[in-house]
């Protein structure tokens, strides 16, 4: 246990043991067709029944998991929309490089862009997006270093990380956005040559953080689990891959089945490239 220093009001319950991952099968994803690939975000709802997931050029993406004892054995596309604006004309090129997205438990959506970032409420029916939500702090990213980790809490409060990393080593800090308002409510260590990608926050308010490093062998990956609690601030390090374990993870949405079994689900980028492929890796948590 790593103590931090966090000043944020407690989201959760005291967290009496250190949880542990146990994989759940990485398959591969594969569809000949334009629009497929790039996956940046991801969102499991219906329990692991399905998923929502944007990519690098503004596609938004409903389908269907099929599951054989608990893995997926198979991914059925259900809707495929271009995101675009409140009057539905499409987003131009630099405007839909899509990296973050986050549901709220009443089914307010919300994605992150790079290169001009932004964060934005989407209708994932139509894909259109409104309701923009300005970032105070966007002129300390980088264009290809924005809002990558993009998380929603049972409360709706917003959580943002960006992937550029502040200088000299610093934290990076976890901003909050309530009531029309950001507000810096955390800092979370850099450690090694990992950044941020992607963010979840589970039922009992826990941040959960996928972070990348691109290394001369390959993507490495890691979870960290925050409980983020300023009397008892608790840091866990769940899973460090080595090099092409996996590809280029960079989506993770955290859910529990009908049993109530927590399961992490995470999507890779494969920036459309043929060298790259698209995993879907899921792993069971215990506690």
């Amino acid at each position: 246990m790593i103590r931090l220093a966090l000043a944020l009001i407690c989201l959760c319950g005291s967290v009496l043991a250190e949880p542990s991952l146990h994989a759940n099968g990485a398959p591969r994803w594969q569809l000949d067709a334009s629009w497929f690939g790039g996956w940046s975000g991801i969102e499991i709802g219906t329990q692991g029944a399905q998923m929502t997931v944007i990519n690098d050029r503004g596609q938004l993406v409903t389908a269907s998991l099929q599951r054989a004892n608990g893995r997926i054995s198979g991914v059925g596309v259900q809707r495929v929309t271009a995101l675009g604006k409140a009057a539905g004309e499409r987003l131009g090129k630099k405007a839909s490089d899509a990296e973050g997205i986050a549901i709220a438990d009443d089914g307010t959506a919300f994605v992150s862009f790079e290169h001009r970032h932004r964060i934005m409420q989407v209708d994932l029916s139509s894909g259109r997006t409104f309701k923009r939500i300005v970032l105070p702090f966007q002129n300390k990213m980088e264009p290809n270093g924005g809002v990558e980790a993009l998380a929603v809490a049972p409360d709706g409060t917003l959580y943002a990380i960006a992937e550029t990393a502040p200088e000299g080593g610093a934290p990076f800090p976890l901003y909050a956005y309530s009531n029309g308002q950001w507000r810096i409510s955390a800092r979370i260590p850099q450690r090694d040559s990992f950044v941020p990608v992607g963010a979840d926050i589970d039922a009992k308010g826990r941040l959960w953080l996928l972070e990348r490093s691109v290394t001369p062998l390959g993507f490495r990956s890691r979870i960290r689990l925050f409980v983020i609690d300023p009397r008892a601030p608790r840091e866990y390090t769940l899973l460090t891959t080595v090099p092409t374990q996996y590809d280029n993870l960079e989506g993770i949405s955290v859910w529990s089945d009908a049993s109530g079994q927590m399961h992490v689900t995470m999507i890779s980028d494969d920036n459309f490239l043929r060298i790259l492929r698209t995993q879907i890796v899921e792993y069971r948590v215990r506690e």
